[in-house]
Parts: C-alpha cells; sequence; structure tokens
C-alpha cells in the first residue's frame, strides 16, 4: 500500500485486474509475523513430524512451504482468471504460508483433527502401513513401499523368505505395523546378504515397489533413463545454463526457454521496453 500498489488503488483504474497477496500468516493478527519457512515449518507442525523418533525435530530439506504456497497462488490466480471470463469482474486471491502448509499435512492433520492426538516422528516410517521404510542392504539403503498383502507376499517370495506370509505376526498389514521392528530385524538380515542394486532389481522384477535413496545427482540420471525431460539446457554467448525443467507439460507445444542468467554487472544500465519478451539481446545496453 505504501508504493501505491495495493488491490483498492489499482482495482479503480482496472476493475478486473486479479491480485495476489501472499503472507506468512494472514492479513489479521499474523502480520507482523515474519514469514521464513524454517519458521512455519516449526509453528506449522511439520518438523515434529519429520525425523528420527529419538532425534531432533528436523525441516525438510528444501523450503517445501514456500514451494507449495507458490504453487497455491498459481491455482487461485488461474480460478480467479477463469472466473472473471463469466463474471468480467476481477478478484483478490489470497495465500499464507502457514495455510498452504497445515493443508498440505493431509493424512496427518486428518488424523489430529479427528482423534485429537498429535503424531509423533517416525524416521521413514508410515504410521499406518508396514513394510514402507528404508532398509539397509549390504552397501547401501534402499526403500521398500509395500502397500497392501498381495505385494507382501510378492516380497516375501523375491526375498526368498516364504514362511513370512504364513507368521501371524505379518499374515496381515494390521499385524505388520504392530510388529514393525520385528519385521524390519528380519528383512534386514536377509537384506545384508546383497547389495541395494541388487535387491531393487529383484523386488521390481516380481513387482513390488523398490528403489533405491539416491542422492541428487542420482535422481536427474534415474529420470533421464526414463526418457523424462527433466534438465533444460539454455546457450547464451559462451555459457550454458542447466536447470531442472519445467515440470508441466503440454501435448501442443514445449515450454520455451529464456535466456541465461546474466553475470556480474552484465545488465547495469540496462532499461526495459515495451518489446520486451524476456530473451537475452531484448534489454539494451
Amino acid at each position: 500500500a505504501k508504493f501505491g500498489l495495493d488491490e483498492a488503488t489499482l482495482r479503480v483504474s482496472n476493475p478486473g485486474v486479479v491480485y495476489c497477496s501472499i503472507t506468512g500468516f494472514g492479513r489479521g493478527d499474523g502480520a507482523q509475523l515474519a514469514g521464513y519457512d524454517l519458521l512455519v515449518q516449526a509453528l506449522g507442525g511439520l518438523m515434529s513430524i519429520t525425523g528420527d523418533p529419538d532425534g531432533e525435530p528436523s525441516k525438510v530439506g528444501v523450503a517445501l512451504v514456500d514451494v507449495l504456497t507458490g504453487l497455491n497462488a498459481f491455482s487461485g490466480i488461474l480460478l480467479a482468471l477463469r472466473m472473471r471470463e463469466s463474471s468480467g469482474r476481477g478478484d483478490r486471491v489470497e495465500v499464507d504460508l502457514m495455510t498452504t502448509l497445515l493443508s498440505a499435512l493431509t493424512n496427518q492433520a486428518a488424523s489430529t483433527l479427528a482423534t485429537g492426538a498429535s503424531p509423533q516422528r517416525m524416521g521413514n516410517a508410515h504410521p499406518s502401513i508396514a513394510p514402507y521404510d528404508v532398509y539397509a542392504a549390504a552397501d547401501r539403503q534402499l526403500v521398500i513401499a509395500v502397500g497392501n498383502d498381495r505385494q507382501f507376499s510378492l516380497l516375501a517370495g523375491a526375498l526368498g523368505m516364504p514362511e513370512l506370509v504364513d507368521d501371524e505376526c505379518f499374515v496381515t498389514n494390521a499385524a505388520r505395523v504392530q510388529h514393525r521392528e520385528k519385521l524390519r530385524s528380519q528383512l534386514e538380515s536377509r537384506l545384508a546378504t546383497g547389495s541395494a542394486a541388487g535387491w531393487v532389481a529383484v523386488c521390481t522384477a516380481a513387482g513390488v515397489p523398490a528403489g533405491l535413496v539416491n542422492t541428487i545427482g542420482e535422481a536427474f540420471e534415474f529420470a533421464q533413463g526414463f526418457g523424462l525431460d527433466v534438465v533444460t539446457e539454455i546457450s547464451g554467448g559462451t555459457r550454458t545454463h542447466r536447470s531442472a525443467s519445467n515440470p508441466i507439460h503440454l501435448a501442443s507445444q514445449r515450454a520455451q526457454k529464456g535466456s541465461v542468467p546474466p553475470g556480474l554487472g552484465e545488465h547495469t544500465g540496462a532499461q526495459w521496453h515495451p518489446r520486451a519478451t524476456g530473451r537475452e539481446g531484448d534489454y539494451p545496453a
């Protein structure tokens, strides 16, 4: 508002404007709180369910709440534009970090609201499914994500442990959840006899969801192995810039590439002009 860019001011000259407001904790009593991702992860409960049971609460490895809030803003703006097509009127879109996080807690939020009991940290385990966790093989860790009894039967066969299927401690998912530590012990005893990559290959061939715990570099290589378009290269002058690709793909056209990020001081003194398209060379020195 202090710059004259508030909604009320803009709407006088353009009643159809779609105005998006992004805050940390809304425009009410929380307006004075700093909207930092780490702070919201703590206040919003995410840290309380992230990390090892006996360890400290932990944040997610990226500024996830910021990213999700941006996506909510994007969706809200598209919704307002779509509504304007029929009404002719613009609207105010409001999103905040705190509400975004609470809505993104999904099943953990639903459980808390239904029972009044807040969930605790479980490491990588799932509160209601087993085996659905990170397990140690001889050389590194892998994930096994068994979602039903049929998949558990397939897992037991793939690991050469068919007796697990008839064990009363593991015969149903509810029983496996109750005896998850006993199950972990038996699975890791078997997994320790081979490499993680080898077990992933065996499980995948048997129809059991499993995968390595990849580094980020390995993750890009893994995705590219399936032919996914996950890396975009932009060349300009003597430089080439690589970045993660736009994840939204349209059948009718490909996402346009921009320009390489400017070098230090490269655009000092540059001025915008109406025909600018965002590509290198459109901003006169």
